[in-house]
């Protein structure tokens, strides 16, 4: 077995240390001095504190070092990966790239695996997605998460797979990264929907329209409605709406509660909230709640308004 992860942040380092189970990792990280306090701490103390890294855990600022794999995990923001993957497509050619980003490129409005296969045409490309935090992965807790591969591969699948980590396969590229991009966008507003105390009945509507619009936009957009009612969609988006592990809930929260959010803390769903909303323009989708998500990131709206409009939306079927 031959892995690198390239991105050192939670769900990164915590990857590497569960995947160290199975033979020795690589974990790059672009900051050298990130680098070398990981090296003498033991540790990655700036995003996944308290979790030691395996001596089987080499960890390196040199990419080099990390490109040497002949599988790559991709654990880096969605917005990022454009550059690195046009920086890198030579040595990236024939690798299996493996994309841990929950996102859409804002530029192209593509997911990871169509952005993996325009940029370097000859990379095999994957997603891992699903129901997970990084602290659960990195500490053995059991975990399930979805791998889509065009190929279907039980190699790759029993590769990436721990005693802890269970990994269930799908050739649905375009429905597992949809699922683990747009549930972010719902994340914040119920998030957004706690931090105001509107209650867990509100929340409880707010997540069961969110499903719905997401199952909407992604049908229109190939994927198939099973792989949303799965772990990379209505799985997902339970975890990340019902718990202050996520940061896109703890966005919206901030957002309801009129608190200031750190803005050093990468937070997919606002960006995403974006190209998801352009795609709807494009193709005639209704997507109200992810349009209420964007005017609030974009600080154009407030809680009361947001509220109100949705509240004031025409009666209708469910």
């Amino acid at each position: 077995m031959s892995i690198s992860v390239l991105g050192a942040g939670a769900f990164g380092t915590a990857m590497a240390v569960t995947l160290s189970q199975n033979g020795p990792v690589t974990l790059w990280a672009r900051d050298a001095e990130h680098v070398q306090a990981m090296r003498e701490n033991g540790e990655n103390a700036r995003r996944l504190p308290g979790v030691k890294l395996p001596q089987n855990v080499t960890v390196s600022a040199e990419i080099a070092d990390a490109l040497q794999a002949e599988t790559l995990l991709l654990a880096m923001p969605m917005q990022k990966m454009t550059g690195f993957l046009d920086t890198h497509s030579d040595t990236l050619a024939g690798k299996t790239l493996v994309s841990c980003s929950k996102g859409i490129d804002l530029s192209t409005g593509q997911g990871p695996t169509a952005l993996i296969r325009a940029k370097v045409p000859g990379a095999r490309a994957a997603v891992l997605t699903g129901p997970s935090f990084a602290g659960d992965i990195a500490r053995g807790l059991p975990t399930a998460l979805t791998l889509a591969c065009a190929d279907h591969s039980e190699e790759l699948q029993a590769e990436l797979s721990t005693p802890t980590l269970r990994l269930y396969r799908t050739t649905d590229t375009t429905g597992a990264e949809l699922g683990g991009a747009l549930k972010n966008v719902y994340a914040i507003a119920a998030g957004t929907v706690i931090g105001a105390g509107l209650g867990d009945s509100a929340r409880a509507a707010l997540m069961t329209r969110g499903f719905a619009e997401m199952l909407r936009i992604a049908t229109e957009l190939g994927a198939r409605p099973e792989t949303l009612s799965g772990l990379s969609g209505f799985g997902d988006l339970v975890l990340t709406c019902t718990s202050a592990q996520s940061r896109n809930f703890r966005l919206g929260h901030a957002i309801g509660a009129g608190e200031a959010f750190d803005p050093s803390i990468t937070v997919e769903g606002a960006a995403t909230a974006q190209a998801l909303n352009k795609l709807a323009h494009t193709r005639g989708l209704e997507i109200p709640v992810a349009a209420m998500v964007m005017a609030l990131t974009e600080q154009s709206i407030s809680v009361d308004e947001a509220m109100q409009a949705l509240l004031a939306r025409p009666l209708k079927e469910e």
